[in-house]
């Protein structure tokens, strides 16, 4: 913003007119017009004046934006999307938790349909979460289509910084996890076990607390991710008032993404009861995420 749109901002921020501004100045009326309209410029005399009447520095009158020192958060955007960052994080922990927990019940010598009753529960939980965020997050959107950007350049750069070590933990949990399997699979071997159903119930161990570890990092990754975006106060106006190209698009990839879900849960199923690999099944929930992601990224690259 230029020194004029600043004053003119700041001046309607106090509701004064420019006579009282003038007034309080000591200079005429016209003195302010001119400066408000980019005409002229005060002497340095004024404009300290005017930083000291409107608690605001000279760089950022001259050539910042001030807009940003006042912007407010009046429709309660921050709170609500911490809300869903932690609702959304957790619906996909206790999902993954359930997976985790099944193995693990398995590898007790629990029977398997009771294991994978026990994932079903965590799953509808998981599910019910997931539609009562985004149901409100549907209403909220609809309430609040367009919201100022409030958050200063300190907020984002330090939620960028979050974002960077939520990032690196994540990844770091997982590439632990993988060497977890590496070196407890090395060990199984090495103990050259003889009965088939102790190397079974070691391997639902070791999947099971690998699950576990992945719990954790994509829980992590995904309230991370959605922090970040948090902050992205445009790209949510933007999502908000689409084009009717790109309504189309998120009606398609809705549809393809519900059709590759469907697909998922049979082969789940079919892996679990015709194969009875219950264990390997939950991978068809993996693929299909997988196939999701890049089937949303693939059809979204028109939006850049």
């Amino acid at each position: 913003m230029s020194f004029g749109e600043n004053l003119q901002y700041l001046r309607k921020q106090k509701e004064i007119t420019q006579e009282q501004l003038a007034e309080q100045l000591e200079v005429s009326r016209q003195s302010v017009s001119k400066w408000e309209s980019g005409q002229s410029f005060p002497e340095m005399e004024k404009l300290l004046q005017i930083c000291n009447m409107f608690h605001c520095n000279m760089d950022t009158l001259m050539q910042g934006d001030v807009s940003q020192a006042f912007a407010k958060d009046s429709y309660g955007y921050d709170k609500f999307k911490n809300t869903f960052s932690r609702m959304i994080s957790a619906g996909v922990g206790i999902l993954l938790f359930g997976i985790s927990l099944m193995m693990l019940l398995c590898g007790a010598g629990i029977e398997e349909d009771m294991a994978t009753a026990a994932f079903f529960v965590l799953l509808i939980v998981s599910v019910m979460i997931f539609i009562v965020i985004g149901m409100q997050s549907i209403r909220f959107n609809e309430k609040n289509p367009q919201i100022e950007d409030f958050y200063t350049e300190e907020e984002k750069e330090r939620a960028y910084k979050h974002f960077i070590i939520g990032i690196v933990v994540g990844v770091g949990l997982i590439l632990t996890g993988c060497l977890f399997v590496i070196m407890a699979d090395a060990r199984l071997e090495k103990l050259q076990l003889a009965d088939k159903m102790q190397v079974e119930k070691w391997e639902y161990y070791i999947n099971g607390i690998f699950m576990m570890i992945v719990t954790a990092a994509v829980s992590l990754l995904t309230f991370t991710a959605l922090q970040k975006e948090k902050y992205n106060i445009k790209g949510y106006n933007k999502e908000n008032n689409p084009s009717p190209e790109k309504k189309k698009r998120d009606e398609l990839i809705g549809k393809l993404c519900g059709c590759i879900m469907l697909i998922s849960t049979i082969v789940f199923f079919l892996i679990g009861i015709l194969k009875e690999a219950w264990r390997y099944s939950y991978l068809a929930f993996v693929v299909g995420g997988i196939l999701c992601a890049i089937a949303a990224i693939a059809l979204s690259r028109g939006d850049e």
